[in-house]
């Protein structure tokens, strides 16, 4: 089984992921552009028995746009944004793509709130 290994910026904080994430998605939500600073965030979601976590994070909880809290975990030293647990899927934790730093990592199956997507910003084939 593929294991795929995520870290923030400096390396404290990593997590290791066996399999293939359950969906990626493309978030456009107004949040997911103020956490990432860039027109939409993409999260590679994993069942939490498949994700192991070392380092040291800080957490920053919020109301999704949806209604539903979201636990965000970031390191202390570099600020990066790694991984988060989203209330409306308990088993899941999702984890930034970008923290994979893997140009072959799965494109995203879903795209959500698109309602505050960017005009310019194109969409992947959804399945």
């Amino acid at each position: 089984m593929m294991a795929r290994k995520a870290t923030c910026s400096c390396g404290q904080l990593q997590t290791a992921c066996e399999g293939d994430p359950v969906k990626v998605a493309q978030c456009h939500c107004l949040a997911c552009q103020k956490r990432t600073g860039a027109p939409y965030g993409i999260a590679a979601f994993f069942d939490k028995e498949a994700v192991s976590i070392s380092g040291d994070s800080l957490a920053y909880s919020r109301p999704s746009d949806s209604g539903f809290p979201i636990e965000f975990h970031f390191c202390g030293n570099c600020g990066s944004t790694v991984y988060w647990y989203p209330a409306r899927l308990p088993d899941r934790v999702a984890i930034a793509v970008g923290a994979f730093a893997d140009p072959d990592f799965p494109p995203p199956t879903l795209s959500v709130f698109e309602d505050t997507k960017h005009s310019w910003v194109r969409v992947p084939d959804q399945e």
